[in-house]
């Protein structure tokens, strides 16, 4: 423990870090948001704008970026159900492994995301 900061340790706590990662992920998503709706944006464009975006799509850095925004939903998704059982279930013993299990299914989210992309 560090005499100059008392929270370290708090800060260290496997909650503390599912804390951060849901924050992190929640604040990507909102940054997503408006690219989601000018790709949307690029419909009311006509049959030719979509089909040159979509085609940008098809670009391996954009498909990584999806792969990035799979994780962050599937992170998000994890750290709120494990915020639910936390309110609603009160604390027990095993809940100490959410953070664990929340962060797996993030992963294996992104994973099976990436492999079904085939590249």
């Amino acid at each position: 423990m560090s005499p100059f900061n008392p929270v370290w340790p708090v800060r260290s706590h496997r909650g503390y870090l599912a804390f951060v990662v849901h924050r992190v992920s929640g604040v990507g998503l909102a940054v997503f948001l408006p690219l989601h709706f000018l790709a949307l944006g690029t419909a009311i464009g006509g049959e030719a704008a979509l089909e040159g975006f979509l085609r940008w799509t098809d670009h391996p850095l954009v498909k990584l970026a999806e792969t990035g925004l799979v994780l962050l939903l599937a992170a998000h998704l994890a750290g709120g159900l494990r915020l639910l059982a936390l309110e609603l279930l009160g604390w027990r013993d095993w809940q100490k492994s959410a953070v664990a299990v929340a962060a797996g299914f993030s992963l294996a989210a992104g994973l099976l995301f990436l492999l079904n992309l085939g590249l």
